[in-house]
């Protein structure tokens, strides 16, 4: 289960950002830094224009390390590989709304399959197309770039989407995590979290800093 409520602050650094000659012993580093999750960035070469890892990355992950694992599937058809990431030991499962899938069933799945469910919508995306899912999911994923790349600038045009969701999970009376992915740094994070964001992926600014200890804690102490 998730080990923190939507009202505490959850880092989670990404490890597309850690060095892969070394996967496991980033995974320590990060643990030992502070991070409460490890978001994990699963691209196919079509949904978005970048190719990353797969199932046995995250087996990898999981395998050497004890820490929750928050995979984002950024693939065009998450419903087609779900099981594979369920078997390599996700304990979160997130899937786009643009992606060419029966949300609604996929969400259904990841849930059944023991797993908590996110759903993730792009900066271009209408608040619009997640609302019918909102009773549905464990974390409403607000992307604040452009996704595929890491590394980009923070999309400011963003919080107003995590202010939206937090009035909504309010006024439903529901308990999802907002999380953040993108340009995530002390300043950004800040920004977020006063928008209703509570869950912050890091890469470049936590993976990449002169000490990462000190990254997380100023990203959790924003």
């Amino acid at each position: 289960m998730i080990p923190k409520n939507f009202r505490d602050r959850v880092i989670a650094p990404s490890l597309l950002a850690a060095d892969f000659s070394c996967i496991g012993e980033e995974v320590s580093r990060a643990i030992r830094a502070g991070a409460d999750w490890m978001h994990l960035d699963v691209m196919d070469g079509h949904f978005v224009d970048n190719i990353s890892f797969g199932p046995a990355v995250v087996q990898t992950v999981h395998e050497s390390n004890d820490i929750y694992l928050d995979v984002h599937l950024m693939i065009s058809r998450p419903d087609h590989y779900l099981q594979r990431f369920v078997a390599a030991g996700s304990d979160m499962i997130t899937v786009h709304v643009e992606a060419d899938h029966d949300v609604a069933e996929t969400l259904r799945r990841i849930r059944e399959a023991g797993c908590e469910a996110g759903l993730a919508l792009n900066p271009a995306t209408p608040m619009s197309a997640v609302e019918p899912f909102l009773d549905q999911i464990d974390l409403l994923l607000c992307m604040t770039v452009v996704p595929g790349f890491g590394g980009q600038a923070f999309m400011p045009e963003v919080l107003e989407k995590i202010t939206t969701a937090a009035r909504w999970r309010e006024e439903k009376n529901l308990s999802f995590h907002i999380e953040v992915d993108g340009g995530i740094d002390a300043v950004t994070a800040a920004r977020c979290y006063t928008a209703g964001a509570n869950v912050m992926v890091a890469g470049s600014s936590t993976f990449r800093a002169p000490s990462m200890s000190d990254a997380v804690a100023e990203i959790r102490n924003a």
